[in-house]
């Protein structure tokens, strides 16, 4: 069994409009699968459907399987022994998906206390290697600070810290270099790599970039207007796009971007 299989994955409106149509994909242990698409094609909802977070007005219907449990339908505390455990999420902007009025250190001995039955000053070690392991220079003074006292990608590599916390075995991440420029997007995507590849996780990943997504994934499907166009290998959809809207992508990447040089044939 796929460690993620999503069949016929439909996401609709309380109006009747389908946001979402049919998406179907597997994501294996290990894997690395990246949707992509345009701003309003789906991929961000795609992903909060899969974790059973929807936002009210918005139902999901098919099938997303996570780690062997049916997300569609379950109820919040059947979800909440697969979030974290099974699967956590990096959002794209983290300065929202922490909690302001706490200080970052705090934050993050929650879920890995809870994860590792740490206390005292056991938890307050993990807090700081935790914030190591990102790249964080100087983890006291990191974790001393509020949210608002620390730069973009500083942030962003606290929320990956915490999405670590718990040892997912899927991380999603979604558009987690968006809001930061172009330098610190090349480091973050970086440090998500090499933490991906170290710890052995399965990674989905979205993104409006192909040649970000040709870069951190083996995998891709291609989503426009809520469907699926396209999908395979992305050296495939590199080289032989199939789809009208994959080969804009694929054009877009060559011509402002030059990183798909290496995935030419």
């Amino acid at each position: 069994m796929s460690l993620l299989d999503v069949n016929a994955l439909t996401v609709r409106h309380a109006d009747g409009r389908d946001l979402v149509s049919g998406v179907s994909f597997t994501v294996d242990s290990g894997q690395r699968l990246g949707l992509i698409g345009e701003s309003g094609s789906g991929k961000s909802l795609t992903a909060l459907a899969v974790m059973g977070l929807l936002p009210a007005g918005l139902t999901a219907h098919g099938s997303a399987v996570l780690d062997g449990t049916e997300i569609v339908g379950a109820p919040d505390r059947k979800l909440d022994t697969v979030r974290g455990r099974a699967a956590t999420t990096v959002f794209q902007e983290p300065l929202t998906a922490l909690d302001p009025l706490m200080r970052v250190g705090r934050q993050l001995a929650g879920p890995l206390g809870r994860r590792r039955g740490l206390r005292g000053a056991a938890l307050r070690a993990a807090v700081l290697e935790a914030l190591d392991e990102v790249r964080l220079a100087d983890p006291e003074r990191i974790a001393r600070a509020y949210p608002h006292e620390l730069s973009g990608g500083q942030r962003q590599r606290v929320a990956i810290a915490m999405a670590l916390a718990c040892e997912p075995k899927l991380l999603i991440a979604d558009e987690p270099t968006t809001a930061l420029d172009v330098t610190v997007q090349a480091d973050v995507l970086a440090l998500l790599d090499g933490l991906v590849a170290g710890r052995g996780m399965a990674l989905l990943f979205i993104s409006h970039d192909l040649a970000v997504v040709a870069g951190v994934t083996d995998r891709v499907v291609v989503l426009k207007d809520g469907v699926a166009v396209e999908s395979g290998p992305v050296r495939d959809l590199v080289r032989e796009p199939r789809h009208p809207y994959t080969r804009s992508l694929v054009d877009s990447a060559w011509a402002l971007e030059g990183e798909l040089d290496r995935m030419a044939p």
